[in-house]
């Protein structure tokens, strides 16, 4: 057990708590400047993710707000494509030996994207409602969501980083939905597809399990007292503090 380990697991769960901004986004770079190896930090931070997401799955199932229809399509497009990228990363590295590198690039350029995304959901919401997407029915759509689970998938088997918020941004732009129906379609997605990445991560010896349990220690009531105090204080002005944080991140590892 690492003392220094729980207290970032809390400090990370409660930021998320507080602000709706994705851990992965938040968790793999500060574990790659601990001196993580990119690949490990992917994986466990995976691992980690399919845990809480699967106990954030279960609250929106309880509450009926996950639309299972949109989960089956981006799911039909993530899964595959991220497994196809975990895949690609071992047989890189097994031929020409640069995983890491790989991965510490496109964790920069990914991270970017993310806080990119962040700002456009905290500033230019009411710009991506009532466009022509969103008239069209799921089915109509139905095509058109594999592919955008396919793309964004492959960024979250390579990365890690993603699941939450550019899917979120994704379906805020093609959908209309309620705000709770979107975060809980989101999060019964993002579950299914960092699991299946997680498993494959795990498969080739990418997870730290010790370091996942050190991070759930804190991670969890990190996130419930994030929560509590999300509706007391301003999140706009602090989502934006983490999204330049995740900028410069971004900016540091390309």
């Amino acid at each position: 057990m690492s003392i220094g380990i729980i207290i970032m697991g809390i400090l990370i769960g409660f930021m998320v708590g507080l602000t709706g901004v994705g851990g992965a986004a938040l968790l793999t770079p500060i574990l790659i400047l601990l001196g993580i190896s990119p690949s490990i930090a992917v994986g466990t931070d995976l691992f980690y993710n399919s845990i809480t997401k699967f106990f954030g799955s279960i609250q929106h199932w309880r509450q009926k707000t996950i639309n299972l229809q949109l989960v089956k399509n981006l799911a039909i497009g993530s899964i595959p494509s991220a497994i196809l990228a975990v895949g690609m990363l071992h047989l890189f590295d097994t031929f020409f030996h640069n995983q890491e590198q790989i991965i510490k690039h496109a964790l920069g350029y990914v991270l970017i994207l993310v806080a990119s995304a962040t700002l456009i959901r905290t500033f230019g919401k009411d710009k991506l409602n009532f466009n022509r997407f969103q008239l069209k029915s799921i089915h109509e759509k139905r095509m058109l969501t594999i592919i955008v689970g396919a793309v964004l998938g492959f960024i979250v088997g390579l990365t890690s980083i993603g699941a939450g918020s550019l899917f979120a941004l994704a379906m805020l732009y093609l959908f209309r939905m309620s705000p709770s129906e979107l975060v809980g379609t989101d999060i019964a997605h993002a579950f299914l597809l960092v699991t299946a990445a997680g498993i494959m991560h795990a498969g080739i010896g990418n997870v730290n399990y010790l370091l996942t349990i050190n991070l759930l220690l804190g991670s969890i009531p990190g996130v419930i007292v994030g929560s509590i105090l999300s509706s007391k204080l301003p999140v706009k002005p602090l989502r934006t503090i983490m999204a330049i944080m995740i900028l410069i991140s971004g900016v540091k590892l390309i």
